[in-house]
């Protein structure tokens, strides 16, 4: 399996098949051409794949090594002028059915690197908000797509969205392949407005679905190009709540990936064309935890009242896409934010009360939300409590398959590194490093 790749420098390396040791001596030889010195070293481009901003003449040696114009640099910001980078398509100018086949073409993607930049993400938001939608297509030529075989996809669908997370490794690959016939369908079929709308809301469904897939397994790049298909062939099927929903999915991933105003930015649009309560709800909360990453507590807290008020006094039916939004998300991504805000004896009893709250059958986000838990616990310094609620939450996590979760815990791991003496660290430490 191909070595994940977690930022955009060391994408670009991959991108010429360079190692760092290779980039280090480039960044000498762009350094001696403008009669200057450069001490870059494997580990200095080790240390700024991981947390460290390179300086401005460094950037400046590696715009000249990717050929990248120093202007885009400056306007774009580290490290967001590397190359790599993909444009989303632009909405309202025909290209549904080619996003729809370029996401369904990219059926393994092992390489974890987040194509679209902050920057392309508010594009796209901004113009979900600005462009109306034009009437679906229709097509006259090739064979008519019978109306029956469309009702068999929809019905399919649902029943394998339906399904608990630990079998997507079966469900998976049938989506795929219900996908790839929509697409087929939309591209060489003839069918009139009706079906036409319809096909393209199945196929955005089935792009939200398959986006999740990917995201769980760290797959950012396919999950990025599934959920832009989503923005597309919802927009075109003139469903606002869906389209809004797919922006706001691929907002929690920025957020994921540490990008949280631009997630934030790209909320505000998506709201602007939400009109169901429990959508808006989610949305709200989404925001709201973009806000606490940002430490705005004002904006956080503002946008957590009206989440819950719309959750509470809605007696709408919600769209399929989130109809699994509950009091128990609400109290847990409460406590996330409380966590965000430093106030983690708040966050441990919001969290516990959505624990119990949660359905058993949501594993996946049990996961997530015990891992939640084990941070506010160890925050609050209950060392042993929160080490077994990592265990918790990493094995659950292995169970069903979901490397994002398990790498949520990874991470975490590294803050009960100094505590190894404390009971139940080293088990907890010894279980991650197994899982490497």
């Amino acid at each position: 399996m191909d070595e994940p790749i977690r930022h955009p420098l060391a994408y670009a390396r991959w991108l010429h098949g360079w190692s760092q040791a290779e980039l280090a001596r480039r960044v000498k030889e762009a350094a001696r051409r403008r009669d200057r010195r450069a001490g870059t070293s494997r580990q200095r481009v080790s240390l700024w794949e991981k947390s460290v901003m390179p300086d401005e003449f460094s950037q400046l040696l590696l715009s000249d090594i990717f050929d990248v114009p120093y202007d885009q640099v400056t306007a774009l910001g580290w490290p967001h002028w590397l190359p790599g980078h993909e444009t989303p398509a632009p909405l309202g100018a025909g290209l549904t059915v080619t996003v729809l086949r370029k996401a369904a073409q990219m059926a393994v993607d092992r390489r974890t690197f987040l194509t679209y930049t902050p920057a392309a993400l508010g594009t796209l938001a901004l113009e979900w908000a600005t462009i109306d939608p034009a009437l679906a297509a229709s097509s006259t030529s090739g064979r008519p797509v019978d109306p029956a075989l469309v009702d068999w996809l929809e019905s399919s669908a649902r029943n394998l969205t339906s399904l608990p997370t630990a079998h997507r490794q079966h469900t998976g690959p049938l989506l795929d392949g219900h996908l790839t016939t929509v697409v087929e369908l939309l591209e060489q079929g003839s069918y009139g407005h009706t079906v036409g709308m319809r096909l393209h809301s199945l196929a955005a469904s089935l792009s939200q679905t398959l986006a999740w897939h990917r995201f769980d397994h760290e797959h950012h790049a396919a999950a990025n190009r599934y959920w832009h298909a989503a923005v597309h062939a919802a927009h075109q099927a003139r469903d606002r709540d869906m389209g809004a929903g797919a922006l706001s999915d691929i907002a929690y991933q920025s957020m994921w990936l540490g990008h949280p105003r631009a997630a934030a930015d790209s909320l505000e649009h998506a709201l602007s064309r939400t009109t169901n309560p429990t959508a808006r709800s989610l949305l709200l909360l989404r925001k709201a935890r973009a806000h606490a990453m940002l430490h705005e507590p004002r904006a956080c807290y503002r946008d957590l009242a009206q989440a819950e008020k719309l959750l509470d006094s809605t007696t709408d039916t919600a769209p399929r896409w989130c109809t699994w939004m509950s009091h128990a998300d609400l109290a847990v991504d409460t406590g996330r934010c409380l966590i965000d805000l430093g106030q983690p004896a708040r966050a441990h009893d919001q969290i516990s009360q959505g624990l119990r709250l949660l359905p058993p059958a949501r594993d996946k986000t049990k996961a997530v939300f015990l891992g939640y838990e084990a941070e506010s616990l160890l925050a609050q310094g209950h060392v042993a409590q929160a080490a077994q609620m990592a265990r918790q939450s990493l094995g659950l996590a292995q169970q069903i398959g979901a490397s994002r979760c398990v790498q949520q815990i990874r991470d975490l791991s590294a803050s009960f590194d100094p505590l190894s003496s404390e009971h139940g660290v080293d088990r907890l430490l010894h279980e991650v490093a197994s899982t490497t």
